[in-house]
């Protein structure tokens, strides 16, 4: 086993053997999807992460991701989550490789969405991003506009409305921001039965995410290193 492989065996246990505790210490059976972010990382550690099992990766940059993810996606079967925040000139080239995005946060970028994916010939999976930071800086749309985002989402043809994502706040304890995230998905639901993902947590809080509901971890340093020892 090559040293990459095994360092990247040993992060995926770790998390797992987290997750599987926190899991427990919820009550919880039902698994969260692990998302991989693999921003900055080399192709070559998507390959090893395939074999090692992992079905659904992630990135938030486009230039970076349309260059590596297409190739990689195409022959391994990977399920391709865009992560980061999408900026409407950039949506062509998000529609192309992204079987979810995370971070769907305002009308002109659905719609500018649904046009690429339309060009594409292909449904796109949706996240609307809410902001739960209330000093701002972490993006996502006001928590009082989700539900006629929502429903402008819905109407559109070529995107699937799954649920909600957040990025903790800098400004707060993760766990209440997150209940406050698990409150306004139950809501939705409530208009929009099929919404039910709840995407939240990186390496240091999913702990707190799981406890939450969280059914998508994204998960990047804690599997594959710092990115700057790396490259």
């Amino acid at each position: 086993m090559s040293d990459r492989r095994a360092e990247l065996a040993a992060g995926l246990a770790r998390v797992h053997e987290r997750v599987d505790a926190a899991l427990s210490a919820a009550g919880r059976t039902d698994a969260p999807t692990l998302v991989v972010v693999t921003k900055r990382f080399p192709t070559s550690d998507l390959d090893l992460l395939v074999d090692l099992g992992v079905t659904d990766i992630g990135e938030n940059r486009d230039q970076e991701a349309a260059a590596k993810l297409p190739e990689v996606a195409a022959r391994s079967g990977l399920t391709v989550h865009f992560v980061g925040q999408v900026q409407t000139r950039k949506a062509g080239s998000v529609a192309r490789y992204a079987d979810v995005v995370h971070s769907l946060d305002r009308e002109k970028l659905a719609r500018a969405l649904d046009r690429a994916a339309e060009r594409e010939g292909r449904a796109i999976e949706v996240l609307l991003q809410v902001g739960l930071d209330t000093a701002g800086g972490r993006g996502g749309a006001p928590a009082a506009d989700v539900p006629a985002l929502a429903d402008l989402v819905a109407g559109l043809e070529h995107l699937r409305l799954r649920g909600v994502m957040a990025v903790a706040p800098r400004c707060e304890p993760p766990r209440p921001a997150f209940a406050r995230l698990r409150e306004l998905s139950e809501r939705l639901r409530s208009a929009h039965p099929g919404a039910t993902a709840i995407s939240a947590g990186m390496s240091g809080d999913l702990e707190d995410a799981v406890a939450e509901g969280a059914t998508h971890l994204r998960v990047g340093s804690a599997i594959l290193g710092s990115r700057e020892s790396h490259g």
